[in-house]
C-alpha cells in the first residue's frame, strides 16, 4: 500500500515549480520588435510636428534696364478685337451641297469655302447660249441677203441708166437693200443682248461658288450641306445668312473704353504695356492708334484703338486685356537713380517699422526668407521699381502676412502638389 501511494505522489504534477527558462533567440526577436515600434512612433511623432513653414507666394525681380522706366499714368480694361473680320454667305438663295471649312482652319483668299446646288442656273446658263447662237444664226443669213440685194441693187443701177429697167425696178432693189442692212443692225444688237444674258448667268453660276474674300482663320461654320442659304434672313428663321465666319488675324488690335475724366492723359502713339487675362505674366509692347471722336452717353466713356506690336497665335478675339499707359520713355541721359534697379509687384513691398521693405527666398522653395530694405522709385503700372535692396532674379513673397520675419521658414504655394 505505502509503495503504491508513493508512486502516485510521483506522478502529481507539482505547479508550484519554477517555468522553465525562456531561449536565448525568443528574447532577441522581442526585444527588436520593440525598439522597431518606438523608432515608428518617434519617426511619425517628428513629421506631423515638423515646422512646415509659412505657405506663400513668390514671383521673380525683373531688371528694368539703362533705358528708363517708364511710368503708367492709366490703367484701363478692354478687349482684343479684330478690324478685319467677315461672316462669309452666298450672293444668292440655294441649298448648299458641300462646306469645304472647319473651324480653325486657315485660308487664303479666292479660296473656295462652299458651294450650291447649281441646277437652276445651269440650266439658265444653257438657255442664255443657246439663245447667243439663234442670234449668231440670225446675222449670218442677214448677211447673206444683204450680200445679193446689194449685187442685185448695183447691177440694176447699171441697167437703170442705160434704160434696160425701169427705175420702179432700181427702187425696189435698193428699199430691199436698205431694209437688209437695219436687219442685220437688229440681228448684230440681238446678239449683244444674248452674249450679255450669258455672261449674267456666268456670274449667277459663279455665284454658287463661296470664295474667302481675305486670307484668315475659319473662327465659325454657320453651314451644313442640304441647308437653304440667302444674304438675306428669310424663311421665318430657318434660312441660315451665312457659310462662316473667318478673321484676319494680322488685324488684331485691343479696344479699352477710358473715362471722360481721364482721356485727356491719352495721346496717339503713346506706348502702352497690355497683359492679357490669360497669360498675366506677359507683357506685350503696344501704342495707341487713336482716340475715338465720340464718347457714349450712358457709360461716360470714350474708346481708344490700341496697336499690339506681338503677332502670337495666343492672342484671339474677344480675350480680356489689361493696359497701361505709360509716359513717353526717359532719355539715356536720365538720371542714375530713373534708370537702374528692378520692378516688383507692388502686393511684394510691406512695411516693417516704418521701413519700406520685402522678404526674399533663401534656399529655395522650401526654405527661409530673408529680409530685404528696400530703396523705391516710381510706379509702373501694378508694380513698384526698386532702386536697392534687391537684384534682378531674386524671388520675392507676394503680400507678406504679419507673422513672417527674417529667418521664417517658408513654403511656396503648389511646390508640395508638383514634388
Amino acid at each position: 500500500m505505502n509503495t503504491s501511494a508513493d508512486l502516485l505522489k510521483e506522478l502529481r504534477i507539482d505547479r508550484k515549480a519554477p517555468p522553465p527558462p525562456p531561449s536565448r533567440r525568443g528574447l532577441w526577436t522581442t526585444l527588436i520588435v520593440i525598439a522597431v515600434i518606438a523608432l515608428l512612433a518617434v519617426g511619425g511623432w517628428l513629421f506631423l510636428t515638423r515646422d512646415k513653414g509659412v505657405e506663400v507666394r513668390t514671383a521673380t525681380a525683373v531688371a528694368i534696364g539703362s533705358g528708363g522706366a517708364s511710368a503708367s499714368v492709366l490703367d484701363a480694361t478692354g478687349y482684343v478685337v479684330a478690324r478685319r473680320t467677315a461672316t462669309v454667305s452666298a450672293k444668292i438663295t440655294g441649298k448648299v451641297r458641300e462646306v469645304l471649312i472647319e473651324e480653325g482652319q486657315r485660308v487664303e483668299e479666292g479660296q473656295v469655302m462652299a458651294t450650291l446646288d447649281p441646277v437652276s442656273e445651269t440650266a439658265d446658263r444653257t438657255l442664255a447660249s443657246a439663245q447667243l447662237s439663234a442670234s449668231q444664226s440670225e446675222i449670218g443669213r442677214v448677211q447673206a441677203q444683204l450680200k445679193e440685194a446689194e449685187v442685185n441693187a448695183s447691177r440694176l443701177s447699171t441697167l437703170v441708166s442705160q434704160q434696160l429697167v425701169s427705175k420702179s425696178q432700181y427702187d425696189q432693189a435698193v428699199a430691199q437693200r436698205d431694209s437688209l442692212r437695219a436687219q442685220l443692225v437688229t440681228a448684230q444688237r440681238n446678239a449683244k443682248v444674248a452674249s450679255d444674258q450669258l455672261a449674267i448667268a456666268d456670274i449667277n453660276l459663279d455665284y454658287t461658288v463661296v470664295r474667302a474674300p481675305f486670307a484668315g482663320i475659319v473662327t465659325a461654320k454657320a453651314a451644313q450641306p442640304g441647308e437653304i442659304v440667302s444674304p438675306l434672313s428669310a424663311g421665318g428663321g430657318f434660312t441660315r445668312t451665312g457659310i462662316g465666319t473667318i478673321v484676319d488675324m494680322d488685324s488684331l488690335e485691343v479696344e479699352v473704353d477710358v473715362g471722360e475724366a481721364f482721356i485727356g492723359r491719352v495721346q496717339p502713339k503713346m506706348p502702352v504695356e497690355a497683359t492679357l487675362n490669360a497669360y498675366p505674366d506677359w507683357k506685350i509692347p503696344a501704342e495707341v492708334i487713336a482716340i475715338i471722336p465720340a464718347a457714349d452717353r450712358g457709360k461716360a466713356t470714350v474708346k481708344v484703338r490700341i496697336a499690339l506690336k506681338v503677332k502670337d497665335p495666343r492672342i484671339v478675339p474677344d480675350m480680356g486685356v489689361n493696359v497701361s499707359f505709360l509716359e513717353n520713355e526717359k532719355p539715356a541721359t536720365a538720371s542714375p537713380l530713373q534708370t537702374r534697379g528692378v520692378r516688383v509687384s507692388a502686393t511684394a513691398i510691406t512695411q516693417r517699422e516704418g521701413i519700406n521693405v520685402a522678404f526674399a527666398l533663401k534656399g529655395g522653395d522650401a526654405g527661409t526668407v530673408e529680409q530685404r530694405e528696400l530703396k523705391l522709385g516710381r510706379t509702373i503700372g501694378d508694380d513698384r521699381q526698386v532702386l536697392s535692396g534687391l537684384s534682378a532674379g531674386d524671388e520675392v513673397i507676394l503680400s507678406p502676412p504679419a507673422e513672417l520675419k527674417d529667418g521664417s521658414k517658408v513654403r511656396v504655394a503648389g511646390a508640395d502638389a508638383e514634388k
